[in-house]
């Protein structure tokens, strides 16, 4: 194997996950300062190990803000995650949940879910999203199987922009014919408002599973992304391979999506931003893109509060507003060396 192949960069990936983590920590303490009632960081510190149920600010900062903050980061992380291995399986540069259907099929499964099986809690709803998310992503390779000249890249995109066109506009027409609307706006927009500590309880272990199966699987996604002949040829298992890996994105966007809804194009930029920093080896491409998805989707929340204050912009939109122009940047490329 050529030693190219291999390029990666294990000082600038170490720097990247401890400046990165570094910077996460202190985002998710302006996040958690920032708001309609503005916090000192200093009061932050003292809620946090020295918590005290009598002062109201203490109250908002461990009750409200601290969830919202670490739901932003542990969501930001899994659809980061997420988009670098299905961009490493398919060899695909526009491959990300958003875009192949995956999280669109999971806020069209939440929508059955509330339409039909009223009550339903929040395990239940992130089994809906986990099932959801494998049927828009089938739905996807299905249609682009199928289609004349093979899977390119392009033609996947396209059908994952269908199929996911598909699922929102049934989505909408159960949430309006079932009066449901207002409830799945929230999935449909993407945020993390409102969030609380039992999404931070469901989210923890089930992305814990996901990220450890994640980085387990790191070196066998770095042979796989040069192409299925040479990992062949290594003596991979390739099919065992993709079927480990899917399952991984299927339940970390599933998670994402039962908590934060439909947010758009982390996928797809940290992990092209995280390739281009570090080089081609999944086993730095991972956690890095797990640290910067994190603070990205961080400072979107922050962005998203600021925009028009005191009312809230979706989270979503924040994050379209990156990833369209990256999209149409990429879509133009061959999409070479991934």
């Amino acid at each position: 194997m050529e030693e190219k192949k291999w390029n990666s960069r294990p000082i600038v990936a170490l720097l990247i996950i401890i400046g990165g983590l570094v910077a996460l920590l202190f985002s998710i303490g302006f996040s958690i300062a920032f708001g309609a009632v503005d916090i000192h960081l200093a009061t932050v510190w003292s809620a946090v190990f020295h918590f005290n149920p009598e002062l109201t600010a203490h109250q908002i900062i461990i009750e409200l803000r601290m969830p919202r903050a670490l739901t932003a980061a542990l969501v930001g992380a899994f659809l980061a995650v997420s988009g670098a291995i299905m961009q490493g399986m398919t060899r695909n540069p526009l491959a990300s949940p958003s875009i192949m259907g995956v999280t669109d099929g999971a806020a069209f499964a939440i929508a059955i879910a509330l339409a039909f099986f009223a009550g339903t809690t929040y395990i239940e709803i992130m089994f809906w999203s986990f099932a959801g998310a494998g049927l828009g992503a089938a739905l996807v390779f299905m249609i682009g199987a199928f289609s004349k000249g093979g899977l390119t890249p392009v033609k996947l995109a396209l059908a994952g922009t269908a199929v996911g066109a598909l699922l929102s506009s049934f989505s909408t027409a159960i949430g309006i014919h079932f009066r449901v609307a207002q409830d799945l706006s929230f999935w449909f927009f993407g945020g993390v408002a409102g969030t609380s500590w039992t999404s931070v309880q469901l989210l923890f272990p089930v992305g814990a599973v996901g990220l450890i199966l994640a980085f387990m699987l790191a070196r066998s996604i770095t042979v796989l992304s040069l192409g299925d002949e040479v990992a062949k040829g290594l003596g991979q298992h390739t099919m065992i391979v993709k079927v480990l890996g899917t399952i991984v994105v299927l339940v970390l966007t599933g998670a994402a999506v039962s908590v934060a809804g439909a947010v758009g194009f982390i996928g797809l930029v940290i992990p092209h931003i995280t390739r281009f920093l570090v080089g081609l080896d999944y086993r730095w491409i991972i956690p890095c893109s797990a640290v910067l998805g994190g603070l990205l989707l961080v400072l979107a929340d922050i962005g998203a509060r600021m925009v028009n204050p005191p009312f809230e912009t979706p989270v979503g939109a924040i994050t379209a507003l990156i990833g369209v122009p990256f999209f149409l940047y990429l879509a133009r490329r061959d999409g070479r060396g991934l």
